[in-house]
């Protein structure tokens, strides 16, 4: 197995939240999701995900149909070639402190309703975000934008700071002023486990020593870094310290058909299988859950770009019957197989 076929995949909740202002207008939506090679049937099976791939190019669909690549989602739109700017803005920063800075301000510009401001406190360095926070013509509060809003702002927020230095910044908290969503398990991907909703306000904070690392982009690994950013990010800069992160990354290595099991794999990370149960019990996880995670993204990723035969990629998954491969998948997306080779567009090679 090719560790390049593994792109990761997407949550359809996050599809469906970018698509909602394209339905609050009335626009088209089946006609993008074709485009970008998503069946449009799969936004009525909530446990079905997309690949990244797809996703990226549906983001940047959206982008072009409201020329705003905020989503729509700040009532002053992020106009298409905003985020391309903001690299251009950022890229002779010598430091993450000084980018992050100037990425801010860049920020409060374009958007009017939503920005954020960076604090260094000792140790911790938080970014918080800063709402309009009163409608100007009743001095009512206002309720707190939708969780998508603050998931994508500190998103691009954040994954611009980790490609910057050229590593996944750690974050040490993640506080969001809204109720906890339906999706907020793909949050605590992204972000971090421990995630707390409801507060006063939308923060995340990581160590301070960050803040003084140089950045390492030129305008040279910009123009490749620009041509899948932003919805890069959801795959790319992944928490990648847990436990769960280290076991797909070592499975990834492997044929699923020579995929250990878990005593053998609680070996090789050198302590006991009770243990490593227990720290995987600690991440909401077990080794059952991990391989069938990992074997669903590879099987999306197959069937949505790749013209194999679906007995060939069960074959290729671990499956000795193509059968027992179809009712996994359906139990996994809520989908057939064959739905994932919907496409309005031709495969990418």
């Amino acid at each position: 197995m090719s560790r390049r076929v593994e792109k990761g995949t997407i949550a359809i909740s996050f599809v469906f939240e970018a698509l909602e202002v394209m339905r609050r207008r009335g626009l088209d939506c089946e006609h993008l999701l074709v485009r970008a090679g998503i069946s449009p049937e799969l936004l009525n099976l909530p446990h079905a995900r997309v690949s990244a791939n797809h996703y990226g190019k549906l983001w940047h669909l959206i982008a072009d149909t409201l020329d705003d690549e905020f989503f729509g989602m700040d009532s002053h739109g992020m106009k298409k070639g905003s985020f391309t700017l903001l690299c251009h803005s950022v890229i002779h920063a010598d430091t993450l402190g000084r980018a992050l800075h100037r990425a801010l301000r860049f920020l409060r510009v374009v958007l009017d309703d939503i920005g954020a401001e960076l604090v260094r406190d000792g140790e911790l360095a938080r970014i918080t975000v800063m709402e309009r926070m009163t409608d100007h013509t009743s001095a009512q509060v206002l309720p707190p934008q939708r969780a998508f809003a603050y998931g994508t702002f500190l998103l691009i927020v954040h994954g611009l700071a980790c490609w910057l230095v050229g590593r996944r910044i750690p974050l040490l908290s993640a506080d969001f002023r809204c109720a906890e969503p339906s999706f907020s398990g793909e949050w605590r991907v992204l972000f971090l486990p421990q995630l707390q909703f409801n507060q006063p306000h939308t923060e995340i904070s990581f160590s301070a020593k960050y803040l003084d690392m140089g950045t390492i982009q030129t305008e040279r690994t910009m123009k490749q870094f620009l041509r899948n950013a932003p919805a890069n990010f959801l795959v790319k800069y992944k928490n990648s310290a847990s436990l769960t992160a280290q076991i797909r990354r070592r499975l990834r290595e492997v044929p699923p058909m020579a995929w250990p099991d878990c005593e053998t794999l609680a070996r090789q990370f050198h302590t006991s299988q009770s243990t490593f149960r227990r720290r995987l019990d600690k991440e909401g996880q077990s080794y059952r859950a991990i391989l069938d995670d990992l074997r669903r993204d590879l099987a999306i990723s197959l069937l949505s770009n790749s013209d194999k035969p679906i007995a060939d990629i069960a074959a290729e998954l671990g499956f000795t019957e193509a059968s027992t491969f179809y009712r996994a998948f359906r139990k996994w997306t809520g989908a057939r197989p064959s739905e994932y080779r919907f496409s309005g567009i031709a495969p990418p090679h």
